[in-house]
């Protein structure tokens, strides 16, 4: 039933992978080249890319290194597998995307203080080289699934910060070369690291909500049950949770209240329209729990109008 489903998932999975291993391997030759050249031009403006570039490859390193253990198998410890290890590697991406701005406005600060000399000429070269590996590697990201997929979406804006970064270098490497600008440099990193912080704020946020069990926000939980509660034989559901074990893997369970009288093929054939209806709402992992009107159930999200007058509750059963 989930067959062809899990397999468009695996695909873009590997796609992702592949995605996030040529990135890696790009940036990290890249960022020691800028760190080398920022010893040879003296340019702090490099030297801090440089350092903004290592975050960048050691957070490309970890996306990938969470694609790998996700795809350990599950287990009686683990019943979910390691899935959630790529959600964690998000968490600790945009943790790194914040303190790096706060690291950047601080040297910045100093700079605007008391701005160092620059060999600009050299600083103008490595940047725009620096400015073109950043365009290759977000143009190989984005072909991956950066809309569904949270570790990769970290990783895209980790190298969109590092484009930016260039650019910032570029135009500040220029008006130092023909204007005597010094504070253009400091100014650059500024930038950057607004842009740093609220991408990075961002990802944290998103992060904490799948590890809080929160609904997915392609998920709009009225319409999930108006799809159930529309198929004939159920009266009802509560109980009803529905979160995500990693980016695009959602899962729901509940307790649904079917007529009196069923018998077990109509059951079956009942759970497999639940299915059948959820798969097209983005929901994969389906567990419904059948009961009968007798059964009994404390309040939950679906229930709070039935608690609200006992009166109704008490005359249902």
């Amino acid at each position: 039933m989930g067959h062809n489903h899990d397999h468009g998932h695996d695909h873009t999975h590997g796609a992702n992978k592949k995605a996030l291993m040529i990135s890696f391997i790009i940036t990290t030759v890249y960022m020691i080249v800028e760190a080398v050249g920022g010893f040879i031009t003296n340019s702090l403006a490099l030297l801090s890319d440089a350092g903004h570039m290592l975050s960048d490859s050691v957070s490309l390193g970890v996306g990938l290194l969470a694609f790998i253990v996700g795809e350990k198998a599950a287990n009686y410890s683990k019943t979910y597998g390691y899935k959630r290890f790529e959600i964690l590697a998000a968490l600790f991406n945009g943790v790194t995307l914040v303190l790096i701005a706060f690291y950047i406005f601080y040297e910045a600060y100093k700079r605007f203080v008391n701005p160092p000399e620059v060999a600009s000429t050299g600083m103008l070269i490595i940047a725009i080289l620096g400015m073109i590996m950043n365009i290759v590697v977000a143009w190989i990201l984005l072909r991956g699934d950066t809309e569904e997929n949270l570790n990769l979406r970290a990783a895209f804006l980790h190298v969109l910060g590092d484009l930016l970064g260039s650019v910032g270098a570029v135009v500040a490497a220029l008006l130092i070369m023909f204007l005597g600008w010094g504070w253009a440099d400091p100014l650059a990193s500024v930038i950057v690291a607004f842009l740093i912080m609220i991408s990075g704020g961002r990802v944290v946020r998103e992060s904490i909500h799948v590890l809080m069990e929160g609904t997915p926000k392609n998920i709009d939980v009225d319409e999930v049950i108006d799809t159930i509660q529309n198929i004939p034989e159920i009266k009802s559901i509560h109980d009803l949770h529905i979160w995500c074990i990693t980016s695009g893997k959602n899962a729901l369970s509940c307790h649904a209240v079917v007529q009196n009288g069923l018998s077990f093929n109509e059951s079956q054939n009942l759970l497999r329209t639940i299915e059948h209806d959820l798969q097209h709402k983005d929901i994969g992992h389906v567990t419904v729990q059948l009961e009968n009107e007798d059964h009994p159930h404390d309040g939950s999200i679906t229930c709070k109008h039935i608690d609200e007058n006992p009166q109704d509750h008490e005359h249902d059963h």
